[in-house]
């Protein structure tokens, strides 16, 4: 479907849609990225400490928000619901590589103008900002940015993941990544200096990519996924009641185990189980986005997808950080702690709303120097492809420090191989343009 440059009528956007296009899976998407956006939005805290910015979670204060989290943790239909999309576009014995720039170029576009934003902020800000105020927004400011990373490597995985033609290969390949990460956990809870080996279990995110591969076959009846959620669960349930595992299903930044930095096994079981209800849920939400209304809004935000996931996080951190100077800390056991929520969160909702209107033509938009045909040799395509998984790696190691110390270098290397793979897959004698 053709993104326009201003909202189409719900009526012509309907129409306009092919009769065979999974909704169900656009709707996933969407509905993926504005449960991370929301989630963030209701559950920051921050405070300035003697010249410190505290940046918090809330989920750290209440054990009924941590168990909300079961919910709301739903970043799992997203590599689901795209390892799906992509499905149809991979050619056995194709060029992966090619194939793989080609998913990329829209995934990073609106990226280096995130970057670009972030550098010319933080040069403004570096004077004007206590040290230790300014380095956690330089911390926060990239984080968000680990899903590009872990999309990206599992996207490179799209050869392996095409060979689930079976409910044996799906349920084979689920067990092995699931094994291996219980091997992890079991080997850096006993064995404390072995706790790196956790970032292992980022493979975590190809459980959900394999289910959607399945989806997208028709591999899983619903029945069987309702089971396999069922199972799931109590399994996870039982992890936590009788296991070391935190009952949260996002970070907490408290410290002790986390079942995301680096994903834990109750992460991995959870992502069973959204996969396992997206499958039995998939022909209701097909029908519900058959609405004209529904249907619009649901086309109309995966159009700018990606300008809403990024561009939350300057807003908020904004806005924090005004209220936070302003002597209006909006965190747990301060003055005006509901009514300093409610206007951050409204304030939060609107100004994203207004950057979506006006920054989603950035994503939608050729950017020169990165936009352009894709031609590469079989050698080429596959060094482009390297490249590529080089930048995603470079990005989870990044996010550890933000734009800041060694996060700069590693953020320098994502750019590097980012620009080496495009200048590899332009046609001969042309730079890439838009």
């Amino acid at each position: 479907m053709t993104i326009l440059r201003t909202f189409p009528d719900p009526i012509e956007l309907a129409a306009g849609t092919p009769a065979g296009r999974d909704r169900a899976l656009d709707v996933m998407r969407i509905g993926a990225l504005l449960g991370v956006v929301l989630g963030h939005t209701v559950m920051a805290a921050s405070v300035i400490r003697d010249g410190v910015l505290i940046w918090d979670n809330l989920l750290t204060v209440s054990p009924v928000l941590a168990g909300l989290t079961w919910i709301f943790q739903i970043m799992p239909l997203f590599f689901f619901a795209g390892a799906a999309a992509c499905l149809d576009s991979w050619r056995p014995g194709g060029d992966w590589g090619g194939w793989l720039m080609k998913r990329c170029t829209r995934l990073f576009r609106p990226v280096f103008y995130y970057l670009g934003f972030w550098a010319a902020a933080l040069l403004v800000l570096h004077p004007l900002l206590p040290r230790h105020v300014y380095e956690p927004i330089a911390g926060v400011s990239t984080q968000l940015l680990w899903f590009l990373g872990a999309y990206v490597l599992v996207l490179a995985t799209m050869p392996a993941l095409n060979r689930i033609t079976t409910t044996g290969r799906l349920f084979a390949g689920v067990a092995a990544v699931y094994g291996l990460i219980a091997a992890v956990d079991a080997l850096r809870l006993q064995h404390p200096a072995l706790m790196p080996l956790g970032y292992l279990n980022l493979c975590v995110w190809l459980i959900p990519a394999m289910f959607g591969v399945a989806y997208r076959r028709n591999l899983l009846p619903r029945r069987t996924a309702a089971v396999t959620a069922l199972g799931l669960l109590l399994v996870d349930l039982a992890l936590v009641w009788f296991g070391p595992y935190q009952p949260s299903m996002v970070g907490t930044g408290d410290h002790q185990l986390s079942n995301t930095s680096p994903p834990s096994l109750l992460l991995a079981g959870h992502a069973i189980v959204m996969s396992a209800l997206a499958i039995c849920a998939a022909p209701a939400i097909s029908r519900w986005a058959q609405r004209p209304r529904v249907w619009w809004l649901t086309a109309i935000g995966n159009s700018g997808a990606m300008t809403l996931y990024l561009w939350h996080i300057p807003v908020l951190l904004g806005v924090h950080l005004v209220f936070d100077l302003l002597g209006l800390p909006r965190y747990p056991g301060m003055p005006h702690f509901a009514a300093i929520s409610v206007a951050q969160v409204l304030i939060v909702v609107a100004a994203v709303a207004v950057l979506f209107v006006g920054l989603r033509p950035l994503e939608n938009n050729p950017l020169p120097g990165w936009d352009g045909p894709i031609v590469a040799s079989p050698g080429r395509g596959r060094a482009a492809g390297a490249l590529l998984v080089t930048a995603g790696a470079a990005t989870l190691v990044a996010i550890r420090w933000g734009l800041k110390d060694d996060g700069l270098n590693a953020m320098a290397v994502m750019l590097a191989a980012l620009i080496g793979a495009r200048v590899l897959v332009a046609a001969p004698g042309r730079s890439p343009k838009g």
